[in-house]
């Protein structure tokens, strides 16, 4: 008996260790709140309706279709009253741009934070959560920006080109943009990549993984906020998780893994961890939660606008938590 209470003390330490190492970084929840900015869930939903009504398909090939829809977020862009900038490459199916919202900071010293969404949808589908949901999040958030300039630079960037088939290469537009940095030598602070930021479900059973043993340490209702990163990820992880639960009222988890884990690089952060440098996702999951992913039925109506106005207030925090 004493060898048996031995074996399942250890192996209920190992479930602990384990269970620390996937959640990532402990976030104690502050009391300080830094305050809540004017988000509108009535901009997010014209935001997402207008690029699936209007600017469907949005795939690299052909190139013109993309072309129409980074007009159309360079101009969302421009009306916060950032400067806006475009950088331009060249594939042989055409023209891409990456469209780049630019907030100074005033101590030109500290590495810059960017913050990304890809603008293109796979194949021919509209592209409700994947990702129109991240570009009105990163529009709504640029949008609500508070006046004082901060500390560092911050960069709203809409990518060109995350989906297949060219996610991973080095025709990314993530990856385009983050050459260009390091050519520039720009020191890089902290980069997330939002990418499937809008579906949430408060019914039962709603949330898989890819594992059955990573719904011992997380809920199995989707209604929460996910910071995903790979093992070298936990500071960034942390403060990203201490910042979005600043400022949002949305449960916020994070997953810490090994990048060969499905999910954990799967956007535009990838290229920035090739290279070591900061980057993690915020999402809600993608196909572990949403049952429309990479479908014609990923829709506007299928997402969840307050929800998503959290998503912007919990940005709101990261971006104050310098």
């Amino acid at each position: 008996m004493r060898i048996l209470a031995g074996v399942l003390g250890v192996l209920a330490l190992l479930a602990v260790l384990l269970g620390f190492v996937f959640r990532g970084p402990t976030v104690i929840q502050r009391t300080e709140e830094f305050g809540r900015r004017p988000v509108s869930a009535q901009r997010l939903e014209q935001s997402v309706t207008t690029l699936c009504r209007d600017y469907t398909p949005r795939w690299y090939d052909p190139a013109e279709d993309l072309d129409r829809a980074a007009d159309w977020v360079s101009d969302r862009l421009q009306e916060t009253g950032l400067p806006v900038t475009e950088q331009r490459y060249r594939l042989p199916e055409g023209e891409y741009r990456n469209v780049i919202a630019t907030r100074q900071g005033t101590d030109s010293t500290l590495g810059v934070v960017i913050i990304g969404a890809h603008y293109d949808a796979y194949g021919k589908m509209c592209g409700a959560d994947d990702n129109a949901s991240g570009v009105a999040v990163l529009l709504e958030l640029a949008r609500t920006l508070p006046a004082a300039a901060p500390e560092r630079t911050q960069i709203f960037v809409a990518f060109a080109n995350e989906e297949p088939p060219l996610f991973s290469s080095e025709d990314m537009g993530s990856h385009h943009y983050l050459r260009r940095l390091m050519e520039d030598d720009v020191e890089i602070d902290l980069m997330i990549a939002l990418d499937l930021v809008g579906y949430y479900s408060d019914e039962p059973d709603s949330q898989s993984y890819s594992s059955p043993l990573l719904g011992l340490y997380y809920p199995s209702t989707g209604n929460f906020l996910a910071v995903i990163g790979d093992m070298g990820a936990g500071t960034w992880i942390k403060r990203v998780k201490r910042g979005l639960r600043s400022t949002a009222q949305l449960p916020v988890f994070s997953f810490r893994g090994p990048r060969l884990i499905p999910g954990v690089t799967w956007s535009d952060h990838y290229w920035f961890r090739e290279f070591d440098l900061p980057g993690v996702l915020v999402t809600d999951t993608a196909m572990l939660r949403n049952p429309n992913y990479h479908s014609k039925t990923d829709l506007p109506d299928t997402l969840d606008y307050a929800r998503m106005a959290e998503v912007v207030q919990g940005l709101h925090g990261v971006l104050l938590d310098e």
